[in-house]
């Protein structure tokens, strides 16, 4: 939890790279390390990494460093990857059938219990082990299984209605990769908006920058 109120979101966005850090160093059977030795790994200073991590209590220790399985194992559940969200995804598409197949749910603090679509030709088509259900289900869906994220891969004229029915449904947090920036007027909803097409654009605008020196 955090140490001092809210964190900045700036923070927030760079545990998810700390978390993917340490995995690949568990990996490796690296048992410590230290703030510098992590700050050339992930192209930070050793200040900024201590100041993150003391948001949230610290967990090095003077001479020692950082345990890497204690800390991963701290950030993940900084993260909730330990808490198994029930979580559906609206549009069977060929971007939701790629979530859903490629991102794996489970270890990223979710579980991925129902996929849905209004097209009825994908209703009872398989992906990632579950069978495609129809919108009209979705409701009796929600009331049964109260699922807690939906993804939502929506055309983008529908989403603010989808997701207006879904928190009345009981939906708290989306994950949102249509091209609508959703902004919904309740109480403790969460929202990621992902848009691919600008972190593309963020690409071309590094390749337009290179300093072609010869």
């Amino acid at each position: 939890m955090a140490k001092n109120g809210s964190i900045s979101t700036s923070v927030i966005k760079r545990l998810p790279r700390y978390y993917r850090f340490l995995g690949e160093l568990k990996k490796q059977g690296v048992e410590r390390i230290s703030s510098r030795e992590l700050s050339q790994l992930m192209k930070l200073t050793a200040s900024q990494i201590r100041q993150d991590l003391n948001c949230f209590g610290g967990f090095g220790q003077q001479g020692y460093g950082y345990h890497v399985d204690s800390l991963h194992f701290e950030i993940g559940k900084i993260l909730g990857v330990d808490k198994n969200f029930k979580t559906i995804l609206i549009g069977a598409g060929n971007l939701g059938r790629a979530i859903a197949t490629h991102i794996n749910f489970e270890t990223r603090g979710c579980k991925l219990i129902g996929i849905f679509d209004i097209n009825p030709e994908l209703t009872g088509v398989e992906v990632a082990g579950l069978k495609v259900l129809h919108t009209d289900e979705l409701e009796a869906f929600c009331k049964e299984n109260s699922p807690f994220v939906a993804v939502l891969c929506t055309p983008k004229a529908n989403t603010q209605k989808i997701a207006d029915d879904l928190v009345r449904m009981g939906i708290k947090a989306f994950w949102n990769y249509s091209h609508y920036d959703l902004s919904i007027d309740y109480d403790n909803i969460v929202v990621e908006n992902v848009h691919l097409g600008d972190s593309l654009l963020c690409l071309t605008y590094g390749a337009n920058n290179i300093d072609n020196k010869e």
